[in-house]
């Protein structure tokens, strides 16, 4: 079967937008191919800085006729209701639709006959439209042409046809831009014109010409380059994958190389050392043992006849402008004390109705303070790292590498002679800043890093700026899972009820949610414990989770949830019908008559005293072990016994009965919120 080869080659990409550039072209070009009613075995999409490419495989010759039935309203209909299906139908009269009968009733339906056609009409249709549609986060038009693209558009190759035939071009025209069989090779390193039959030669012809199609072959080629070239000089690659990704979509032919910078630069910060070269010069930065070496790793979009020294001759010159930078901006920041910075705090503001930043450190003081015999912590250490974890912001450093506020303030502290406990817990009070990142592990500094966490929260809900939506300006969500991982990693037994009140600590549970679902846990289980009630210990809710999660995998747990479903919805039913509290009485020990009733009531008082037991020692786990000696009295009561009984006497004590069943349940979970 036929395959279709597209690419589109222009100026340079942004390398950010490039692989959604080449998904969006896989999605927009497919998805019009099956809606034209040719279907495909596969389809694979690539980038280079100056070009997007896409191969379809498998399309047929020729899309066929088809009918296509779109249902209408109901017969009966007001009429803007039919003029509007009448309208996207594409019939004249209502007297063309069909009338179809189903169990809701009679409704129209029109049946549209879509002819189908040569592939390579269909194809010549559709690129044109996708092209001047495409969805770049920002485009521009250049010339006199109208058509916008994210760089000037140079030109498009389209061929179709099978291995065992001479493809065809597929001809369009776009902007005055005619489609061909051509295309070029690496800017610099290559010359003259390319023409392509087939995906396989393309591939081939553009590899001759110094292009690397496939971004993650870069990628690949520039990572195993880069560690040869480390390991060779002793040194280890300090490896960064957004780096990575973006370096590979600055070139079409990776050429690794390494330069160096003066020694004397080691005495400036190691993360600002990497910030500078990674960010001015996207470089990569090495190290011996557990410190930087004045060498780092750049890559070259060209092969050069010298073997690269002017090249890298042009980036150390670069990256000593700018290491010397940074370190006359270290030099000033060493030479006044951080209490001395810390002053200045009062003239920033931190938001127009929580203050200035200042008297945000007190409040993290005031909060450090208090937690710090909760966590273990020294509270005059706590209160000292406290004062100085902001006073980096006002730092030359930090003004010229923000990405390092915390850590200029760590290392500032050390040399000022601060406690080993300050100063790190100065560097690690943003901690954590992502999913990846690492967690605060000394009681000092998980006492200021969650002050600083809670502080922005309760700040924040105290003047109603809370997320919305996709929109978290002041980075709430991220804050609120901070002090979840802090307190869940170093099980931290943490009230949160304490600090936090209302729709604040509901904040809490919906990211502890989140939290638990993205380490595996069922989010019905995670509501099935918050649904019990005063739950502000993550800790115990994590327990709670994972000990009902493991419960409900036996077949003793699925066997009392389905029990419990069956009580739950008989309950249900005839609590309608009473008032609240009907059946929340102990069951009449005199009136039961059958045996199965007097073994399920000495079970359950069995079970739930050692479950209550089980709870108050904290042991999960054996509470629902407690849980599970429930199985096979609740499995024969509801085989021997009927619930709703003629005598009403006895009907509300079974009732009673099962009330009482369900309340044993809930001294672990609230079992009603469990799926399944």
């Amino acid at each position: 079967m036929p395959d279709l080869l597209l690419e589109i080659l222009s100026e340079e990409i942004p390398a950010r937008m490039q692989a959604r550039a080449a998904e969006d072209l896989k999605k927009l070009v497919t998805d019009a191919l099956v809606e034209a009613g040719l279907t495909y075995d596969g389809a694979k999409a690539f980038a280079t800085p100056r070009r997007l490419a896409l191969t379809v495989q498998g399309l047929p010759g020729r899309a066929p006729d088809r009918k296509e039935e779109r249902k209408g309203p109901r017969v009966g209909a007001p009429e803007k209701a039919l003029e509007g299906f009448l309208k996207a139908a594409g019939l004249k009269s209502i007297d063309e639709a069909n009338v179809q009968n189903d169990p809701k009733g009679d409704f129209y339906i029109a049946v549209t006959e879509k002819p189908g056609g040569p592939a390579e009409e269909i194809i010549a249709r559709i690129v044109p439209d996708v092209i001047r549609n495409f969805p770049w986060p920002k485009s521009m038009k250049w010339g006199t042409g109208t058509l916008r693209w994210v760089r000037p558009l140079q030109s498009i190759l389209c061929t179709f046809g099978t291995h065992n035939e001479e493809p065809e071009t597929v001809r369009f025209e776009i902007d005055g831009i005619v489609s061909g069989n051509t295309t070029v090779g690496h800017r610099f390193l290559s010359s003259g014109v390319i023409t392509v039959k087939r995906f396989d030669d393309y591939v081939a012809a553009l590899e001759k010409a110094k292009v690397v199609l496939d971004p993650e072959r870069r990628r690949e080629i520039i990572l195993n380059d880069a560690r040869d070239l480390a390991f060779a000089q002793g040194l280890e690659l300090v490896e960064d994958e957004g780096l990575l990704h973006e370096v590979a979509g600055l070139v079409e032919w990776p050429v690794v190389l390494m330069g160096s910078f003066d020694e004397g630069f080691l005495d400036v910060p190691d993360e600002v050392i990497r910030s500078t070269i990674r960010v001015n010069q996207k470089c990569f930065v090495l190290k011996k043992g557990a410190r930087l070496a004045n060498k780092f790793i750049l890559v070259s979009n060209l092969d050069a006849s010298d073997g690269g020294k002017e090249i890298v001759a042009g980036n150390q010159r670069v990256v000593r402008a700018r290491l010397s930078d940074a370190k006359f901006f270290w030099e000033t920041d060493k030479k006044i004390p951080l209490e001395e910075r810390a002053k200045k705090l009062a003239g920033i503001v931190f938001h127009e109705k929580l203050g200035t930043q200042h008297e945000r450190v007190e409040r993290i003081v005031h909060l450090a303070r208090q937690l710090a015999p909760l966590v273990g912590a020294d509270p005059d250490k706590a209160e000292r790292a406290s004062r100085l974890a902001k006073a980096d912001l006002v730092t030359e450093t930090v003004g010229e590498f923000p990405e390092v506020q915390g850590l200029a303030g760590k290392y500032l502290a050390s040399l000022q002679g601060e406690d080993v406990e300050v100063a790190e817990a100065v560097g690690d009070h943003y901690r954590p800043q992502g999913p990846g990142d690492r967690v605060p592990a000394s009681p000092v500094a998980i006492a200021v890093a969650l002050a600083d966490k809670l502080d922005t929260l309760i700040g924040f809900w105290s003047i109603d700026e809370k997320p919305t939506g996709s929109k978290d300006p002041y980075a709430l969500r991220r804050a609120a899972l901070g002090v979840i991982r802090i307190l869940l990693e170093n099980t931290i037994r943490l009230p949160l009820s304490s600090l936090a009140k209302g729709d604040l600590l509901a904040f809490f549970a919906d990211r502890l949610k989140v939290q638990l679902r993205d380490q595996g846990a069922r989010h019905d289980l995670v509501d099935a414990v918050f649904a019990l009630g005063n739950q502000d210990d993550l800790v115990l809710i994590a327990r709670r989770v994972e000990a009902l999660a493991n419960f409900l995998g036996t077949d003793e747990g699925r066997n009392l949830l389905a029990g419990f479903k069956r009580a739950n919805n008989i309950l249900s039913i005839e609590e309608k019908k009473e008032a609240d509290g009907a059946f929340d009485g102990a069951p009449d020990l005199d009136i039961l008559t059958e045996l199965e009733e007097s073994d399920l009531v000495v079970a359950l008082d069995r079970a739930e005293t050692a479950a209550l037991d089980a709870v108050h020692e904290e042991d999960f786990a054996a509470a629902m072990q407690a849980l599970s000696e429930l199985r096979t009295p609740v499995d024969a009561f509801f085989e021997k016994v009927i619930v709703n009984a003629p005598d009403a006497r006895v009907r509300d004590n079974r009732l009673k009965l099962l009330a009482k069943f369900r309340a044993a349940t809930r001294k672990v979970a609230d079992f009603s919120k469990v799926e399944g």
